[in-house]
């Protein structure tokens, strides 16, 4: 979903080489690991307390992506030990070394609900989709052909990419603070993208720590999976972004998981917004007949999904119609095949 940059800024507009960091702010470096898909990196963050370091989120489990980290340690991080790892939410390119860093002697902050869910999906193996996981499928209308490919391929897996959580972590909790990098964040949690994200205010200087919450030029995947099917991630992300209005300065530096750094988080908040409320427009108009959330990527996306964007597109697909379905805007009915339809009361 495009978006008006109007009032957005760049105050770094390229980003750090692989290996290598930005100082964005005193004691505070940007670095970036490698992501094996179309949104090919996510943005990591160590802040500078002295004698060590506070990393913010870690990328994939992998061997490049540890050689990488490796590198920054003897590098930017200049043999410092990392004591602390922060992770803003569970999904795996924030989480996966995690685990890695706790074995060379960090402590783990992040969310309950994130440490439950990285522990919950790192023992969920599967080697082809479960029964639960196609029937998912099946409801959300997906392309029959699609449909049978996926029946016999390994689907995404957590622990493919993500080193197990061993016992003990400090919990982030919405409303209290943390200090790292020589200044005291505000813990602020969001919701819709991933449930309880944690996002950092510092009341030191203009800085804010986004995660995959307040991203620019991007919006965040908003998904339904077989775990919770008739989630309604949309009200969660509404509801997060007007939160976030009240602390909102067009002068923060925003530190995202993604893209590049900026500034004019009041805009973007906005369009976070109005990009949510046109979508579903759209959609509602859409549903003059009734129609599966496989049939659902035009209105939404406004353009052509390829196979290797099929399977987000499709669970962002059911959260909007779920959100629509719940809120009294359309009724959904099963059809013959197994599928829900969707149409605009």
């Amino acid at each position: 979903m495009p978006d008006d940059q109007s009032g957005i800024r760049y105050p770094f507009p390229e980003p750090p080489k692989e290996g290598e960091a930005i100082a964005v702010a005193p004691g505070i470096l940007w670095m970036r690991l490698p992501l094996p898909m179309a949104l090919d990196h996510v943005n990591v963050y160590a802040l500078d307390d002295g004698d060590s370091w506070t990393v913010i989120d870690t990328g994939f489990a992998s061997k490049r992506g540890r050689a990488i980290w490796e590198k920054l340690l003897q590098g930017p991080l200049q043999g410092k030990p990392v004591a602390r790892v922060v992770v803003t939410h569970h999904h795996p390119d924030h989480v996966g070394l995690a685990a890695w860093f706790m074995q060379q002697g960090a402590a783990l902050c992040m969310p309950r609900t994130g440490w439950l869910m990285a522990r919950m999906l790192t023992l969920d193996v599967q080697d082809v989709p479960n029964a639960e996981a196609l029937s998912f499928y099946q409801r959300a209308g997906m392309d029959p052909a699609e449909l049978e490919r996926r029946k016999t391929e390994r689907p995404f897996n957590f622990a493919d990419c993500v080193a197990p959580l061993p016992l003990g972590y400090r919990r982030l909790v919405d409303g209290d603070s943390i200090a790292m990098g020589g200044r005291t964040w505000d813990i602020r949690m969001g919701g819709g993208h991933a449930p309880e994200h944690a996002t950092f205010w510092s009341r030191n200087d203009n800085i804010v720590i986004g995660g995959d919450q307040l991203l620019p030029s991007i919006s965040p995947n908003l998904g339904v999976y077989p775990t919770e099917p008739d989630a309604d991630p949309v009200t969660d992300w509404l509801r997060s972004c007007e939160a976030f209005q009240a602390f909102a300065e067009p002068g923060q530096l925003v530190l995202g998981g993604h893209k590049l750094p900026f500034t004019g988080l009041p805009t973007r908040l906005t369009q976070l917004i109005d990009n949510h409320h046109g979508a579903l427009r759209r959609l509602l108009a859409f549903l003059s007949e009734p129609r599966t959330a496989g049939d659902c990527f035009m209105p939404l996306f406004k353009r052509t999904i390829k196979q290797g964007e099929y399977g987000l597109a499709l669970v962002e697909a059911v959260a909007h119609l779920n959100h629509l379905h719940q809120s009294g805007q359309a009724t959904r009915v099963m059809r013959d095949d197994g599928a829900w339809v969707f149409q605009a009361v």
